[in-house]
């Protein structure tokens, strides 16, 4: 019997930073290629607050935060950062329009209400920059037709069941959930380039060949 206090596997749920205070991610460069140097910015389950640290050094950002995990919110204010604990699926702690980009990385797809983020980023920012995984890709449907079984390279080796993962979603399901919440229009949509030929057809078929879309949105006023 799995001890429930000690589980045997790894488990993501908790959202532990501990041990990765320093942890980087190569697609925090495409991030943040889309913000304009002195913006104010907010992110959204920022983490580690790495990407905070590097809009800060590189465009000489003005950053808040926004995090669930007490170990996420602990290293951010070691490192100086300016950033809350909280949900960020309900109505957040800011104004309308209080910030020029809203920022939701690799985390839309771990909220129960996906829908009310971007209907809450929208309010409080000009620019939305949100990136999930595309369970779309063409690798994940490979290995749910041959396998039959939830693919875990998807959910970056960990298993269905301690996955903090719990709305997969495909590149054509965020375009329809930005049609649902309205008002929106993408700006642009950038991906991690291999700088290879791979690169030029990930446009033409983005649904089955982009692993991490990036949204540039704004608001269609």
């Amino acid at each position: 019997m799995i001890n429930i206090d000690k589980p045997i596997f790894n488990d993501n749920r908790n959202y532990n930073y501990s041990g990765f205070e320093d942890f980087d991610r190569p697609d925090y460069s495409f991030i943040v290629e889309l913000v304009n140097e002195n913006s104010k910015v907010v992110d959204l389950g920022c983490g580690n607050g790495s990407l905070m640290q590097k809009l800060v050094r590189e465009k000489k950002a003005s950053v808040k935060g926004i995090e669930i995990s007490e170990s996420g919110v602990s290293i951010c204010k070691e490192k100086g950062l300016d950033v809350i604990q909280g949900r960020i699926d309900n109505i957040l702690p800011f104004k309308d329009n209080e910030f020029d980009y809203s920022i939701c990385h690799i985390t839309i797809q771990m909220v129960m209400y996906p829908e009310v983020l971007l209907q809450e980023m929208k309010r409080i920012s000009k620019y939305q920059i949100i990136s999930f995984p595309n369970f779309a890709f063409y690798k994940n449907r490979l290995e749910l037709l041959f396998n039959g079984r939830m693919p875990r390279k998807m959910l970056f080796g960990y298993d269905w069941f301690n996955t903090g993962h719990i709305h997969q979603l495909s590149y054509k399901d965020f375009i329809e959930l930005i049609n649902i919440v309205g008002n929106l229009k993408i700006r642009k949509i950038s991906f991690i380039k291999s700088n290879s030929i791979k690169d030029y057809s990930i446009p033409i078929f983005p649904n089955l060949l982009m692993q991490f879309p990036i949204f540039l949105l704004t608001k269609n006023e």
